[in-house]
């Protein structure tokens, strides 16, 4: 395994940095192409830009709608970075997905499907496509730290575990970002010049929002998600807390509809307190604030029967569910 040194952004020259990476990809691509795909995080929406100011069109850059998003994901990230003069190509592999994701419910299992779903078949084939030998990727520190301890497979680690993109997927991968933690992720995107609104985003999960299912991953259930999560961040957008999420529980609760009896779904909301995701500990929000997101997801959502929120510090909980 290879040891990763550690760029603390606390006293990190970004622009230093921001040149120094810069010729490091123009040195590694040279005249050929590279290919990236952006899914509007901000690991991913900062190394896009960061690879379109050392390679310009020669960086042909993908959003790989996956079905698992955000409401209105793909759309709303394609038309922000068509303002920064960044072509984005939306690319509908839903189906694929969802394929692979079948009738699997062990979370490792369920990340390894989506890692060779992406970069072996969906990837693979924009790689033979587009004719370009690297894929430049926002892979971070944190990221290597958690799949090396075991704590979660990150989809976005291979040779840190040993494993050879090029021998496995046929292409090299560029990490610009690998030595950084997420604070000095968003100080690169502002040193790029990127709107606040892209590197100051909460941290969404490589895996989407099949992070966010527990249990198998089915269109009906990310269908839930979805709604779940666009309340959460609506309610909590003016927190001042590092990440807020909803998640979809696979036991059904005893609820009730009608003044009857009724089995339904139950999500649970985590909302974060952390610097770079190592530790965090749960927001203090308030009850109304949790009442008005519970009362608005069971109102909205009637599969829904029960809110709970997570008030366990990571360790021995984590940030996403799985």
């Amino acid at each position: 395994m290879i040891k990763m040194k550690e760029i603390k952004a606390s006293n990190m020259n970004v622009e230093k940095f921001i040149d120094d990476k810069v010729r490091a990809i123009r040195e590694a691509v040279g005249d050929g192409l590279a290919i990236n795909a952006l899914s509007g995080g901000v690991d991913s929406s900062v190394v896009t830009a960061l690879g379109h100011r050392a390679l310009g069109d020669r960086l042909k850059t993908y959003f790989i709608d996956n079905g698992i998003m955000r409401e209105g994901e793909p759309a709303k990230v394609a038309a922000a970075f068509k303002k920064l003069g960044i072509k984005v190509e939306v690319l509908d592999a839903s189906k694929a997905f969802f394929a692979a994701l079948k009738g699997l419910t062990d979370p490792e299992e369920k990340r390894e499907a989506i890692t060779q779903t992406f970069y072996k078949n969906v990837f693979g084939k924009l790689v033979v496509k587009s004719k370009a030998n690297y894929l430049l990727q926002g892979t971070i520190l944190t990221d290597v730290d958690e799949t090396v301890a075991g704590i979660k497979r990150q989809h976005n680690v291979f040779e840190q575990l040993g494993i050879d993109p090029q021998k496995a997927f046929g292409y090299k991968i560029l990490e610009p970002l690998i030595e950084l933690r997420k604070d000095g992720v968003r100080k690169v995107g502002a040193g790029l010049g990127l709107p606040a609104g892209m590197f100051d985003r909460i941290p969404f999960p490589g895996p989407a929002l099949a992070a966010r299912v527990i249990g198998e991953v089915t269109p009906a259930k990310i269908a839930l998600v979805k709604k779940a999560t666009a309340i959460t961040e609506a309610a909590l957008k003016n927190v001042k807390a590092f990440q807020y999420l909803a998640i979809l529980h696979e036991d059904r609760v005893t609820g009730m509809r009608n003044n009857k009896r009724a089995f339904g779904n139950q999500i649970e909301i985590r909302c974060w307190n952390s610097i770079d995701a190592r530790t965090a500990r749960p927001t203090r929000l308030s009850f109304d604030v949790l009442e008005k997101i519970a009362a608005k997801i069971t109102k909205d959502i009637p599969e829904v029967v029960s809110v709970t929120y997570n008030i366990t510090s990571k360790p021995t909980s984590t940030i996403e569910a799985i």
